[in-house]
């Protein structure tokens, strides 16, 4: 060969593509099928799970539940805690190339703040909003809120997700038309098929936060996939043998049966998908009858027996249950057991039926709407089925798949234009942890979450929660809160459980929380 051609070779060599890589794709089964796009329209924790991957948090909280700053680079707080300043990040983009602005943020915290129950009450406390430029927002304040890095921070529903100016004006009562966010994936709306299929691509320009290691929702979020692909199997033994052979990497939600089969495989790992427990509850619709009638609510409560519920979701494992359970979430600092008698007293049917003719009940019909294809409140729901069956009520047993429960479960009409009396879903550890987030026990009518109550004493008690100088004050506090909450029934909790997960055994370094999928490794 002469030496010009071998040249022209090397050249060619250098300056060819390199061959390309296969695609480092994770296969997870979720809990439920996802209906909702929109992390600030519903509270489902699918829609929550959703988001993280695709929206960012102007802060994220850590495993020791500390506010940290993400997409912010930092605050400042002056006037005596009544000017607040927060700078974000340089060089953070949406999906769509555009630059992230202090303005989209402020409008996104505006959204949020209408239905977030930390950021209701923000609102209130708030004089102004603004962004001072492209990367500096400003909240001016009536007085000192100390839980504001908190509630920014806060993984409860609805999160306070940042998104674009213009998907952010969008009514928070209404669901938004696009998903475009600033965080490690992008959202393949072309592929997403509800029911079947949700992909994730990794969002190559983003920039992770630069502090401290991945922890919770805080921390650098480094993604170590191409691509996420959520796969919609209702079938959990399928989803169970698709796991063994290696043809999905995670399953989130094996039921109990099927933990101990995938316990024999060495190359299976199961674990606590959360360390805290998640809590159980019933709740009811307040605008319609007959659980408009305290007495009627009352009623059932010798009925409940929260082993019962528990099991139905974890099986016999003692180690996997908590029963005992309270407003608050077991195991941390405002738990307690004030207020229970009605729930740890002895169980009795026939105690529940005579309380229920006592309040007036007359064969009403009661519609009990639920999932079939989500593990918790599937097994709540046919626990409470079997309840009311056993009750002798006029029972409406209403099965759908979760998606449809959390569409339905928005209707206030009444049940002859498809509305319901009763659902049972489940909560995230976080969630229950205090009553700042905790959105079953707000008491403010139609801008509470759905059931939507109207108990003033309970938004009295929290508000004064707010302004509690310690942990004492708000340990006394939310006493009083549990009280007020067991004698009106906003919901009754039906217990708490250790949520297991499995996923293959070359998976490593998952963060522990929810189905978090950034920092998450295959090796």
């Amino acid at each position: 060969m002469r030496r010009r051609d071998m040249l022209v070779t090397a050249a060619a060599a250098v300056t060819a593509p390199a061959i390309a890589q296969p695609a480092r794709i994770l296969r997870f089964v979720p809990q439920a099928n996802l209906t909702s796009l929109d992390p600030i329209w519903t509270t489902a924790n699918i829609t929550r799970n959703h988001a993280y991957m695709v929206f960012d948090t102007l802060y994220g909280l850590d495993a020791q539940f500390n506010a940290q700053p993400q997409m912010a680079a930092g605050h400042s707080v002056e006037d005596d805690g009544k000017r607040v300043t927060i700078t974000l990040r340089p060089g953070l983009k949406w999906h769509d190339g555009g630059a992230v602005r202090a303005a989209d943020c402020v409008q996104s915290l505006v959204r949020w703040m209408r239905r977030n129950p930390s950021g209701q009450q923000l609102a209130r406390q708030l004089d102004e909003l603004v962004a001072a430029d492209d990367r500096t927002l400003v909240f001016r304040l009536k007085r000192p809120f100390p839980l504001l890095f908190a509630a920014l921070a806060s993984p409860v529903n609805p999160v306070a997700f940042m998104m674009p100016e213009r998907l952010a004006a969008t009514d928070a009562f209404q669901q938004i038309r696009e998903t475009i966010g600033s965080g490690p994936f992008r959202f393949n709306a072309r592929e997403y098929n509800s029911g079947s299929l949700v992909v994730y691509e990794r969002h190559a320009e983003y920039l992770p936060n630069p502090q401290g290691t991945p922890s919770f929702t805080a921390g650098p979020k480094v993604v170590h996939f191409d691509r996420v692909e959520w796969q919609i199997i209702t079938d959990a033994a399928t989803s169970a043998a698709a796991l063994q052979r290696g043809e999905i990497d995670w399953f989130e939600q094996p039921p109990p049966e099927l933990q101990q089969l995938l316990r024999r495989n060495r190359a299976i790992h199961q674990e606590p998908i959360d360390p805290l427990p998640l809590t159980g509850i019933l709740r009811f619709n307040f605008l319609h009858g007959p659980f408009d009638n305290k007495a009627m609510r009352q009623a059932i409560l010798p009925a409940i027996d929260q082993t019962d519920y528990m099991s139905a979701i974890v099986g016999t494992d003692p180690a996997l249950i908590r029963t005992g359970v309270g407003m608050f979430t077991p195991g941390t600092p405002l738990a307690s057991d004030v207020g229970l008698e009605p729930l740890t007293g002895p169980r009795s049917l026939d105690r529940a039926k005579a309380l229920l003719r006592d309040a007036g009940y007359t064969n009403q019909p009661i519609r009990l709407i639920g999932p079939t294809d989500i593990l918790a409140p599937s097994a709540m729901t046919q626990v409470a089925g079997d309840m009311f069956r056993r009750l002798g009520v006029n029972l409406d047993f209403a099965l759908t798949d979760w998606g449809t429960v959390v569409q339905r479960r928005a209707s206030r009409e009444p049940l002859d234009r498809g509305g319901w009396n009763v659902f049972l879903t489940s909560f995230s550890s976080t969630d229950f942890m205090d009553p700042s987030g905790h959105v079953g026990l707000r008491g403010n009518g139609l801008n509470s979450w759905p059931g939507w109550p109207t108990i003033p004493r309970l938004e009295e008690l929290r508000d004064a929660w707010f302004d509690a100088p310690n942990l004492d004050a708000q340990k006394a506090i939310a006493r009083d809160i549990q009280r007020t909450a067991m004698d009106e029934l906003p919901f009754i909790p039906v217990g708490a459980y250790m949520s297991m997960t499995a996923h293959r055994a070359n998976l490593r370094d998952r963060v522990p929380g929810f189905a978090i999928f950034w920092n998450l490794k295959r090796g």
